[in-house]
């Protein structure tokens, strides 16, 4: 079987099989796939600026049947190598059918990278790489707290700077939903602290805002439970600044990511809600308790697997247009809530 565990997959890409024609690398952290591409990438030997040598495809867009094999089997006339290297990959007939032709005869000068995204046990493109002896699939889930310590000291170490322990805690909290996102709310706080300083709590404050847990659990609540109109009026009252808008995204998302658990649990074993919210660790009590069981009554498992994409790709656009950030983040949440009430 060509696949590693999510523990395994660094030290693979440490050391890649040269023997590998085809490499899946998916998940539900965008960011962190993108980030393990692009050193799958570098190692790969395959000169990045050179467009002779490397090709990029949107397989969203880009996957007429053949189109991958052609590629693939295309000679170069002025490298012995090429990287075939093909983003946003599901199940797409046409990519599967491409790559089950390459996996059985692997082009001897070409290796394909492939970004997917968070595709289940059993999917097409996934078993696909996971069954062939010429192919390998690395999955890339979100942080743990680990993970995220040891991101948190890799950023630190690299800027020569230092972190309070209160200062790491609160991080902790905004942390953990994608990998470049991560790094980049850490390069921030590098870039306000300077060369050789030491980042402390009030940093982290100033430069994520400054929303309280009431006002957030608020919000969100709202958005689980089909609540717009009064979603907009919590969000317009508690939710003035971009700076605010990472910690809202963050609690949305581990919200989300509990409700997803407690589906997959009840799916799985038949348990009804109050059981699987039991059997969380440690078990909710009181408002919050109700609020999961009453969740995840109202959402259905393919519609949390959307609402987790929705939120990702929000923190992702809300990061990169600060400008917008408050527009996106309201407009996810208003989309959740609308969604909920339809369930």
């Amino acid at each position: 079987m060509a696949q590693k565990k999510a523990h395994e997959v660094e030290s693979w890409l440490a050391r890649p099989d040269p023997k590998t024609a085809i490499v899946l690398i998916y998940g539900p952290d965008r960011g962190l796939v993108s980030e393990r591409a692009k050193a799958f990438a570098e190692k790969s030997g395959v000169p990045l600026d050179d467009p002779f040598s490397v090709v990029k495809l949107d397989a969203g867009s880009e996957t007429e049947p053949g189109r991958v094999v052609d590629e693939a089997r295309t000679v170069s006339m002025f490298s012995p190598r090429r990287l075939l290297w093909i983003r946003n990959a599901g199940n797409q007939k046409s990519l599967v059918d491409d790559l089950a032709e390459l996996a059985k005869r692997p082009p001897s000068d070409a290796i394909l990278l492939v970004e997917g995204g968070d595709l289940k046990k059993g999917a097409s493109l996934r078993a696909l790489a996971e069954e062939s002896p010429a192919a390998i699939a690395l999955p890339c889930y979100a942080d743990e707290s680990k993970t995220i310590d040891t991101l948190i000291n890799d950023e630190l170490k690299r800027s020569n700077l230092t972190i309070t322990e209160d200062a790491r805690a609160a991080l902790h909290e905004l942390l953990g939903g994608d990998r470049m996102a991560s790094r980049g709310e850490i390069e921030k706080l590098g870039l306000h602290a300077g060369g050789g300083g030491e980042i402390t709590l009030s940093d982290v404050r100033l430069l994520t805002g400054d929303v309280s847990a009431a006002s957030v659990d608020e919000v969100i609540e709202q958005a689980v439970q089909g609540n717009p109109s009064e979603l907009g009026r919590l969000f317009s009252a508690h939710v003035t600044l971009p700076a605010q808008v990472q910690p809202l995204l963050a609690a949305a998302l581990r919200q989300f990511q509990t409700l997803y658990f407690l589906r997959a649990t009840m799916d799985s074993t038949r348990a009804n809600a109050s059981s699987a919210v039991s059997a969380l660790r440690p078990p909710p009590f009181g408002p919050r308790r109700a609020a999961l069981e009453r969740g995840v009554i109202r959402w259905p498992m393919a519609a949390l697997q959307t609402a987790l994409a929705q939120l990702q790709s929000a923190v992702l656009e809300s990061r990169r247009r600060q400008d917008l950030a408050l527009a996106v983040a309201e407009r996810t949440l208003l989309s959740l809530a609308v969604r909920a009430k339809r369930n």
